[in-house]
């Protein structure tokens, strides 16, 4: 089933239930803070960037888990197999610390440490990006200065509510396509970035999530050999998503909507095998494609009550991709990033 919302719903409805679930190709669905029947240390709102281009990728969040707010920065080397991130915490920022919007369109929001200044904002049309990350990697610092530009017409939304917590709830938008130039400076070595190479997702989401939960998420955005903009979100195992998926292709400015993909990752010993190539798998045959892995950013973090164990795999996708009307899109050594995480918190 693919519940497609196309009039004005509130998120969430009064009684802090999601009364509509599904997806929608724009922001037609409101979020609505007063409607959240939950605790403030429940509450959960980020905005997440990722820009990738064929030899790096720089990403960056803030985020408010009502109890504490994680900052982070990216820097992704896909020549040298490596990568550094960096975090900060905020403590009790309970929403109402950084400024994150409301809607996506409304790009403001910012946070400010000993160590770091990063400040997401509108700017005469597009978004902006400015980060400052002193002793980033040890002595090393990282600057960014990136404006970002929208690509596609259309973006994958979804709003849907966990089974067993009616009150919890998972509103979100992947908007993919996104087109970035600036320049991005890790220590001694400086990098500048280009619209017609450099592209990247928002992940902006709201919400009050249940206490353990596992994902799988893909996300690629990129130019075809043709210099075509093109990019998917792949998405299943986070709330009940018997309403609407969130799988999704960007191309030609429109949003395609997909039916069910898995990641079928290799395992051995009983353990998956992140490094080795993943069989990405659609139910309907639009999406099928081998997922050959560069590295894999990954975190595991243990304090018993809070567990975060974090898998994002960075490679390139080689397959087909089919479109709403039937159109063949041959993905060649597509950069893109894979991951599964398992949170408590």
């Amino acid at each position: 089933m693919q519940n497609e919302i196309t009039v004005r719903t509130a998120v969430p409805a009064e009684g802090g239930i999601i009364a509509n679930p599904g997806f929608a190709r724009s922001e037609i669905m409101e979020y609505v803070r007063e409607n959240i029947k939950a605790p403030w240390f429940r509450k959960k709102e980020w905005d997440y960037y990722l820009f990738t281009n064929d030899r790096f990728a720089v990403a960056f969040t803030i985020s408010d888990l009502g109890y504490i707010g994680l900052l982070s920065a990216s820097f992704i080397d896909f020549e040298k197999k490596c990568e550094h991130t960096e975090s900060e915490i905020a403590v009790l920022p309970r929403g109402k610390k950084f400024g994150l919007g409301k809607e996506v369109k409304d790009a403001n929001a910012a946070c400010h440490t000993k160590r770091l200044d990063l400040i997401f904002e509108n700017r005469d049309g597009h978004r902006h990006i400015s980060c400052a990350f002193k002793n980033f990697d040890g002595e090393r610092s990282l600057f960014a200065e990136l404006d970002v530009y929208d690509g596609c017409d259309e973006a994958m939304y979804i709003a849907t509510p966990w089974a067993e917590k009616p009150t919890a709830f998972y509103y979100n938008c992947k908007k993919n396509c996104l087109s970035a130039e600036g320049f991005v400076t890790y220590g001694d070595r400086a990098e500048k970035l280009d619209r017609a190479t450099t592209a990247g997702v928002l992940d902006w989401g709201r919400g009050v999530w249940t206490y353990d939960n596992t994902w799988f998420w893909g996300t690629g955005s990129g130019y075809l050999a043709d210099g075509e903009p093109f990019g998917f979100n792949l998405g299943y195992g986070f709330s009940d998503r018997s309403s609407a998926s969130e799988n999704a292709l960007y191309y030609k400015g429109k949003l395609h909507k997909l039916s069910e993909v898995t990641f079928g990752i290799p395992e051995a010993d009983g353990k998956r095998q992140y490094l080795s190539p993943w069989q990405i798998s659609s139910d309907d045959g639009r999406f099928e494609a081998v997922f050959t892995p560069i590295l894999d950013r990954s975190a595991d973090m243990d304090f018993k009550v809070i567990v975060s164990d974090q898998h994002q795999v960075f490679g390139r996708m080689n397959g087909k991709a089919v479109t709403d009307d039937g159109e063949v899109v041959e993905m060649k050594d597509f950069i893109c990033a894979l991951e599964v995480v398992r949170n408590k918190y």
